[in-house]
This record gives C-alpha cells, sequence and structure tokens, in this order.
C-alpha cells in the first residue's frame, strides 16, 4: 500500500515523533492516523478533512462497513461470571497448565511476549513477566469490556510450560527442560473476519459510524470513549482497534459484513496513568498513579482525562449525556462480586509497589478506587448530544 503522508511542517513539534522513526514500528496508515492526532494538527483542518484524505487509502467497502459498525452488544451484565470468562471452547481455565512449543516469529508491539503451538497448531500468543503491567491489567480490562457488552480478545490467566524458549525470556528452568512462565497470559482473538486493507480505526473515525445508516448511537460510542478514560487506555493508536465482521468467519475479504463491530485489540497499559510515551510501569496497573487520576479533567464539564500518548487517536475525549449516563447504567449493574473478580483474576496482588498492601487487602484497595471513579461517571452531568469538540478524538 503506497501512501503519501501529509505535510508535518504545520504540525508543532514540542517532541513529536517524525514519520520516518515512527514507522519503523507501525504501518504507513498508522504512522499518519497517530501522528496527526498525537502532535496538534493545523487549526484550520477538522478532524473529517484529515480523515477524508485518509479514507480513499483503504477499500469503499471497508468503510462503508465502519459507518453502519456497531460497538455494544446488549448484555445481562449481572449474570456474568467475570472470574469464568467468556464461553469460549478454545478458553483456559485460570491458572491452567499450558505446554507448548516455543515458536520462533516476531510479534508487534513492545512488551514482553512470545508465540508458542499449544498443540496440533493451535499457535497462542504468550504475555509474560511479574513486571510486565500488561499481564494484569490487559486482563482486568477485557474482562470489563466484555462484562459490560463492548468487543475484546480474550485473555486468559495460566501457567506455561514453553519448550525450546530462549534462556534470554528468563524462565524458571524445570526438569522436563521446559521453563515455565508465572505469571502468563494466553490471548484468544474475538472471532470475525477483518478487511486486509483494514489498518484498525482511530478514535476520530467514530465520528463518521452513521446512526441512521444503522451504526451505534451516539451513547454507545460516547460510552465506549469514557470507558476508555476510566481504563485509562494509554497505547490507543489505530492498530490496536478492530473493524470486524462478527457474522463471518476469518477472512481477509469479508463477503457482505452484515454485522460489522468496532473493537479494543490491545488493552494492555491500562489501570494506571496514560502517558505520552506509553511507559509499561507508569500505564500498566499501577495502583498509585490510577488512584490520583480522576475521570474528569475539570471539576465541572464533561471532558474525559486521558493524557495523549505520542501514538495515541483519542485524548481528553467530551463526552455527551446521553454516553455518560448508558456507561453510568452498565457500570452499576456490577456487583461487588464482579468487581473483586476483576482484580483477583487479574491477579493484581502480584503487581505492587513499595508501600502497598499486600495479598488481599491490595485487591480491596484495587475495588475502592474502581467503587470512586464509577461514582465520578455516576455524579457527573454533561450536556446532551455535546461531545463533538474541534481537536478532541
Amino acid at each position: 500500500m503506497n501512501l503519501q503522508l501529509p505535510n508535518f511542517k504545520k504540525v508543532g513539534v514540542g517532541g513529536c515523533p517524525s514519520p520516518r522513526r515512527a514507522g519503523v514500528l507501525m504501518g504507513p496508515v498508522s504512522v499518519a492516523l497517530s501522528l496527526l492526532w498525537a502532535c496538534s494538527a493545523p487549526a484550520t483542518d477538522s478532524r473529517t478533512d484529515i480523515l477524508e484524505r485518509l479514507r480513499p487509502q483503504v477499500s469503499p467497502a471497508r468503510n462503508e462497513a465502519l459507518r453502519r459498525a456497531a460497538v455494544w452488544t446488549a448484555t445481562h451484565v449481572e449474570a456474568v461470571d467475570i472470574r469464568r470468562g467468556p464461553s469460549d471452547p478454545d478458553g483456559f481455565a485460570f491458572l491452567a497448565n499450558v505446554d507448548c512449543e516455543y515458536v520462533d516469529e516476531p510479534l508487534s508491539g513492545h512488551s514482553l511476549k512470545f508465540a508458542c503451538d499449544a498443540g496440533n497448531g493451535d499457535i497462542v500468543k504468550v504475555k509474560f513477566g511479574e513486571a510486565n503491567g500488561e499481564v494484569y491489567g490487559e486482563v482486568a480490562a477485557t474482562r470489563l469490556l466484555w462484562a459490560l457488552g463492548f468487543g475484546a480478545d480474550r485473555m486468559y490467566p495460566v501457567r506455561v510450560s514453553c519448550h525450546g524458549c530462549p534462556s534470554r525470556f528468563g524462565g524458571v528452568p524445570s526438569p522436563s527442560g521446559a521453563s515455565t512462565f508465572d505469571p502468563a497470559v494466553v490471548e484468544r482473538s474475538m472471532a470475525g473476519a477483518r478487511f486486509e486493507d483494514d489498518p484498525g480505526w482511530s478514535w476520530p473515525e467514530l465520528e463518521l459510524v452513521d446512526e441512521e445508516g444503522g451504526g451505534a448511537p451516539r451513547a454507545h460510542r460516547d460510552a465506549l470513549k469514557l470507558l476508555a478514560v476510566f481504563l485509562q487506555h494509554s497505547d490507543n493508536k489505530t492498530e490496536q482497534q478492530r473493524l470486524l465482521c462478527v457474522d463471518e468467519p476469518l477472512s481477509p475479504r469479508p463477503e457482505r459484513c452484515a454485522r460489522p463491530f468496532l473493537m479494543l485489540d490491545d488493552v494492555g497499559l491500562t489501570f494506571g496513568r496514560a502517558n505520552f510515551v506509553n511507559n509499561n510501569a507508569v500505564a500498566g496497573a499501577n495502583l498509585e498513579r490510577w488512584s490520583r487520576t480522576p475521570v474528569w479533567k475539570d471539576a465541572s464539564g464533561c471532558i474525559g482525562n486521558l493524557p495523549r500518548s505520542f501514538t495515541g487517536t483519542l485524548s481528553n475525549p467530551p463526552i455527551s449525556e446521553e454516553g455518560r449516563q448508558f456507561l453510568a447504567d452498565l457500570l452499576l449493574r456490577l456487583s461487588p462480586r464482579q468487581i473483586q473478580d476483576l482484580f483477583e483474576i487479574g491477579r493484581f496482588d502480584l503487581r505492587q509497589s513499595a508501600g502497598e498492601a499486600e495479598g488481599d487487602g491490595v485487591i480491596d484497595e484495587w475495588v475502592r478506587i474502581f467503587n470512586r471513579k464509577r461514582d465520578e461517571v455516576v455524579t457527573r452531568r454533561c450536556q446532551r448530544g455535546s461531545s463533538r469538540t474541534p481537536g478532541n478524538g
């Protein structure tokens, strides 16, 4: 795919990464989308103007599917078993022992991870490391998204015995010759077909979703933005979100895409404090940083408090009353047991900093902060239909 990057001469610098450097880690469309919102776009350019210039780089079928896409599915929140997780024949029980053979293939991103064959060609992605915030945050974030009816991959906390894993990964050697990784999580992707030319979706593209054409209403889209703020979803670059055709099997060329759905693909850097460089220690399951970060940017009004990351396409989003109320209603349906399970299944008791409580005490503190943030969402009042503000995703 050939893409001429936009002219960055008018873009404010101030630590903004160059397209050449960013292109080492990201595809061309992702670079363009991410840098356009990571830096300050010219005041004369609206989000829609920028998106219109980029839209020809993907197929009309992809754009038409995005226009009709949903972001939420009706869910009986009270009945969801967060500890067990989604019903998936390929899922794993909590702390199941996964025996696999190392597969030497590159994986995107910067967190500790590797590919492993769990048998019969079942290649799974394993994230690992006690100091890796994604091992904890992504489990809790995906379970919360799923429980509330939003889309996310399935993350399973397990113990991995890897045969052939390089010693540099730091696994614990076993008598069988395998390396043991604990804590670790195995990822299963949300089912659905993808367009082969789709780089992912940027958060400003939610403005292109057409409710009258069958797409998600404002309430659902703003609720998803506010939930990203609630979680402090730091690394929200374009490829961290996927457009799926959930009615079709995995295919690079969906035939009909009768049920397009916008989901969050990677939410590992959550439950901390979003930051410009996506620092894992700060953004991933950091109790002290999450507890000190309010949901709202100001004492009044409805601008979500989500600092900009250099790769991100969402920061400090304005939220409508419809979106705030929709998310508040969903969060209020969670029981104390379900909230407790979020942090227990994520093994947040292992993610401790100096001076924090230990064991059950740290889980209780995470629950307390969650409830406080939920109250922030519930008690705020916003203007109806007023979530579009120039310069915000």
